[in-house]
């Protein structure tokens, strides 16, 4: 422990890059540990076979997030972003259908013409709500029911929901679902269309830009490493224990999942603390990624609002960015989001993949396994952090019981759900937090 950090960081996702890179610039001596192979978190990527690289989960930005191009501009590499037209869709009815404008919708036949009205109002109807905490105390549906009508409901938003959050649906508040509305409305342009912005060669040359940026500024990051426990002395955080021994450290910031930051405290922080951690419910996601020789439809973002159909959405990537830019080949991801004592969690790859293949037959009749040559599926056992009933009065706060020990997760940054623009925020904020207590 003689060569002792200024700051130690938990975790390569972006909250944990972008705090190192600030401190490391402020000429912090940063180290950063991650237990995967890579930087990038859920946004980090993996390479097939003939080396096209992709995320191992889907991603893509907003054309109004403000903070992944800042980032991108200082790290020279702005021209790389590319905003692009989403084409999105839902299967419903045995049939596809084009949700991407305000006259798709009309044409949404399932609907009588009064509910396409209300669904298209719907937007103008959640941006009048200014402060979400008079909706907190409310489940999606007790909000948008009254706001959309029962049939709307049932047919548009209750089988996302379920597909979303699966045991939870029923226990989430309605600020989740009011953010996603407004978020999504203002990322239109002057047709209606929706604009969306993606990294060229995939989120995970960004996260190494960063990386390669931190240690070319003196920083150190350990891949390949867990944190099994710590040392506490007098109230603070003295080292973190990992399988090449204790890293000891001025300033220590955790930003894992609550119930991984709950684990590594196990023994030596007080129980109630450790219960408030654990309070905070995730779900699991499964992500089937399928390189194939060929397209299932024109659509981006297939939601799948059809019964019995065990994913959230088919997103077929590569009608987003073009396969030109993955070797001519076609990317599919195909998402689950399941509680982990599910018993599709515990599928191995292949019994998964005949899963899948099982519903996009009925989905896609003229699909056929012959179209995919390679697949992987990855897991994320605290992929989708759960906003109960009044969230904000019970989910933890970055301070910890330790003065030099702040947590910073996806799971704070509530009331917008999570995403690489808003990690990108709260890494610079307590960058700077920690940054003024060391000075």
């Amino acid at each position: 422990m003689s060569n002792q950090q200024d700051v130690v960081i938990v975790g390569a996702g972006f909250t944990g890059l972008t705090a190192g890179l600030d401190l490391a610039r402020a000429g912090r001596k940063v180290l950063i540990i991650e237990k995967d192979n890579a930087p990038g978190g859920l946004a980090g990527t993996f390479e097939f076979k003939n080396g096209v690289t992709i995320e191992k989960f889907y991603h893509h930005w907003f054309n109004n997030d403000a903070f992944v191009p800042e980032l991108a501009r200082e790290l020279g590499i702005e021209d790389q972003i590319v905003t692009l037209p989403s084409r999105t869709g839902m299967y419903f009815n045995g049939k596809l259908w084009r949700l991407s404008t305000p006259m798709d919708l009309l044409k949404f036949s399932p609907l009588s013409l009064i509910d396409r009205i209300r669904l298209g109002l719907l937007v103008f109807k959640v941006r009048q709500i200014k402060d979400w905490r008079t909706i907190e105390h409310l489940s999606i549906r007790e909000w948008l029911e009254p706001l959309c009508g029962k049939n709307v409901f049932r047919i548009v938003w209750q089988p996302l929901i379920e597909s979303k959050f699966s045991v939870f649906a029923d226990a989430v508040n309605a600020v989740w679902f009011w953010k996603k509305l407004v978020l999504r409305g203002s990322t239109r342009d002057k047709q209606g269309g929706e604009q969306l912005a993606y990294f060229k060669g995939g989120f995970g040359r960004l996260a190494q830009a960063m990386a390669d940026e931190i240690v070319r500024r003196g920083g150190e990051i350990r891949y390949n490493t867990d944190v099994s426990g710590v040392h506490t002395e007098n109230g603070r955080v003295v080292a973190l224990n990992t399988p090449e021994g204790p890293v000891a450290a001025k300033e220590f910031l955790l930003t894992p999942s609550f119930a991984v930051i709950a684990n590594m405290f196990d023994g030596a922080a007080d129980q109630k603390w450790l219960a408030s951690l654990r309070r905070v419910n995730y779900l699991g996601n499964m992500c089937l990624v399928l390189q194939m020789d060929r397209s299932l439809s024109d659509t981006y973002w297939l939601n799948v609002n059809d019964p019995g159909f065990p994913f959230v959405g088919v997103i077929e990537h590569t009608n987003f960015d073009a396969p030109e830019n993955y070797d001519g080949k076609h990317i599919v991801f195909i998402s689950r989001y399941l509680a982990t004592q599910d018993p599709v969690w515990a599928y191995g790859d292949k019994e998964y993949l005949d899963f899948a293949i099982e519903h996009l037959q009925r989905m896609f009749p003229e699909f056929s396994e012959s179209w995919v040559q390679e697949f992987r599926v990855w897991r994320a056992e605290y992929a989708q952090p759960v906003t109960e009933r009044d969230y904000s009065k019970y989910v933890p706060g970055q301070a910890t019981p330790f003065n030099n020990a702040t947590i910073s997760t996806m799971a704070q940054i509530y009331p917008e759900d999570r995403g690489t623009n808003y990690a990108i925020r709260e890494g610079r904020n307590v960058a700077k937090a920690i940054n003024s207590r060391l000075q």
